[in-house]
């Protein structure tokens, strides 16, 4: 059973998602209109997924929301009318377990440990990344878009279960 709340305030907004069991959260970013099938396939499974901004386009969400809830920020592609109504960031709790989401990790503008947060989600780089710092979990699920460079196309999946969260990224074949 799931169990979801949301708030909105002042340009974020706020999610709190209770399960009796481990949640899987999808976690993807930087599709820049793009939803490439094999990015479905990995996130199939989830109870949430987290987009964290340069959607592009309304598709991506439709797309998106037939596998699980999605959760989304706008990243700086995001201009158009259909993308107002996303904050730039929010909160995000799943159990006890809270996720701060935010397109541009250097405009964090907060001490997520000191807050209580647990992990940080960012895109924009299009750099997959997971690393641990202070008690709280850096993740950045890479782009599922198109390929820029030659940095790999990723998502990432996450479980959280009993206060705390695990991630892993996943390549796509593209």
């Amino acid at each position: 059973m799931l169990e979801f709340t949301a708030v909105r305030t002042a340009g974020f907004a706020s999610a709190v998602f209770r399960m009796e069991e481990a949640v899987k959260l999808g976690v993807i970013s930087d599709t820049h209109r793009l939803i490439r099938p094999d990015a479905l396939v990995a996130l199939e499974g989830s109870d949430l997924i987290i987009h964290a901004g340069d959607v592009g386009t309304p598709e991506v969400f439709a797309a998106l929301e037939r596998i699980a809830p999605v959760h989304a920020i706008r990243g700086n592609i995001d201009t158009a009318a259909w993308a107002q109504h996303l904050p730039e960031q929010r909160e995000v709790q799943v159990e006890n377990v809270r996720i701060w989401v935010l397109h541009d990790l250097h405009q964090l503008a907060l001490d997520a440990a000191a807050e209580g947060y647990r992990a940080v989600i960012s895109g924009h780089s299009h750099q997959p990344k997971i690393e641990e710092s202070g008690g709280v979990l850096y993740l950045n699920p890479g782009s599922a878009g198109p390929r820029r460079f030659k940095l790999p196309v990723t998502v990432a999946r996450c479980e959280v279960r009993h206060g705390a969260i695990w991630a892993k990224l996943v390549e796509l074949d593209v």
